[in-house]
């Protein structure tokens, strides 16, 4: 029987990397002449950078923790309703969130006079008044919950873009789409229960999906809209391709179960044998689609997967074998994830109040270093944050 007390520290791991690089990559647009390996790629160039395959990458340890998390809630007793109802607070917060980035992203010109910079820094302080990790004796945790709904009303009635134009939801935002993956992957668990075939089932119709959709080479469509491309687009799912990464993960920890009592050399090969088997299909449908993060083509899908599952599996013998004290700088990012990835919005609203010029030494791998230090600013700042007892838990 799986040990569901014991925390998962290579998937804290994996998240922890995947969101430390989110930060950095995230900071990227300061930085001029830099490696075009490390960017992201263009919409129509066919490959990919270091900045396309960090979202994807977080999506896939995203689908990781579904599993153990719902099991965890069933181990504990917890009726099913209450767990329907985390699931749904969860993906509102996600979406909350989402689109107020959304928003602030497509620019702010309110009539009461404030820009982006006072947008940024309510919009943080209200995320955290109303998710903060409270002490659960706390009674000031309902006064702030309610001072900061205040003040995202407040931000939502009274934005405007530069065209005019209302608060509205539009694509979501990162948040927002992670909040869609989250809950369509946790029902479908919990509706298919352990059985992996209906998922790998489900995987292999969303791969379909987004190959019948997705322009190729020629930038003919396979098959163009269909019922299953509908179906996909009224969950928010688009042409499946972040589903496709969110259950690959969950798969990924189904397998490991079923190997729990093999011998790390059996489950080492087994893991390199489905990173091998999806990067060849990768390189196979590569062959009529191009590698692209902007189409969300599925030989990207598949080469980002391959890289996960060696990825995870590497960290799985890190963890076996005790090598895990580099990740303690990291720590954060892996558990205190959302508090993690909110720092820069906060550290950006100061950024437009100085309205600093960017120097001209900030280029090349000066500029990727400069990026590279203010992400260790921010994991140490969520650390501090974390012993003042403000983290973001949803």
């Amino acid at each position: 029987m799986e040990n569901l007390q014991k925390r998962n520290l290579a998937i804290d791991m994996f998240r922890g990397c995947t969101m430390f690089l989110m930060v950095i990559v995230n900071d990227f647009w300061k930085v001029a002449n830099m490696p075009h390996w490390l960017e992201h790629f263009d919409v129509m160039e066919d490959g990919m950078g270091l900045s396309d395959i960090v979202y994807p990458m977080f999506l896939f340890a995203m689908g990781m923790s579904v599993p153990l998390a719902l099991d965890k809630r069933e181990a504990k007793g917890l009726p099913m309703l209450d767990t329907i109802k985390h699931i749904l607070s969860r993906t509102l917060a996600l979406l909350v969130m989402g689109v107020f980035i959304l928003n602030s992203d497509l620019g702010v010109s309110s009539p009461l006079g404030y820009g982006k910079g006072i947008f940024w820094l309510l919009m943080v302080v209200g995320f955290f008044l109303i998710w903060n990790q409270y002490p659960k004796e706390s009674r000031t945790a309902k006064p702030l919950k309610l001072c900061g709904i205040l003040i995202l009303a407040f931000l939502a009635i009274t934005y405007k873009n530069p065209d005019g134009g209302p608060f509205k939801t539009g694509w979501w935002g990162i948040l927002g789409q992670i909040g869609w993956m989250y809950l369509f992957c946790s029902l479908a668990y919990l509706i298919c229960g352990r059985r992996k075939w209906v998922l790998a089932v489900l995987w292999g119709v969303f791969c379909l999906v987004n190959l019948s959709v997705t322009p190729m080479r020629d930038s003919a469509q396979l098959l163009g809209p269909n019922v299953l491309h509908d179906f996909s687009e009224a969950l928010h799912l688009g042409q499946g391709h972040s589903v496709i990464m969110a259950l690959g993960g969950m798969l990924l920890v189904l397998t490991e179960r079923r190997l729990a009592h093999r011998s790390t050399v059996a489950k080492l090969t087994v893991a390199m044998t489905v990173a091998a088997a999806l990067a060849g299909a990768g390189v196979l449908t590569h062959r009529w689609w191009i590698i692209s993060k902007g189409l969300g083509t599925l030989p990207w899908c598949l080469l980002v997967s391959a890289i996960s599952v060696a990825f995870y599996a590497v960290l799985r013998l890190m963890e076996k074998y005790g090598i895990t004290h580099w990740f303690t700088p990291l720590k954060p990012a892996g558990t205190a994830t959302l508090t993690v990835y909110m720092i820069p919005y906060f550290l950006l609203s100061i950024w437009v109040f100085v309205n600093p010029v960017i120097p001209s030494w900030m280029s090349g791998w000066t500029g990727v270093t400069v990026c590279c230090l203010f992400g260790c600013f921010v994991m140490a700042l969520a650390w501090i944050l974390g012993k003042l007892n403000i983290k973001l838990k949803i």
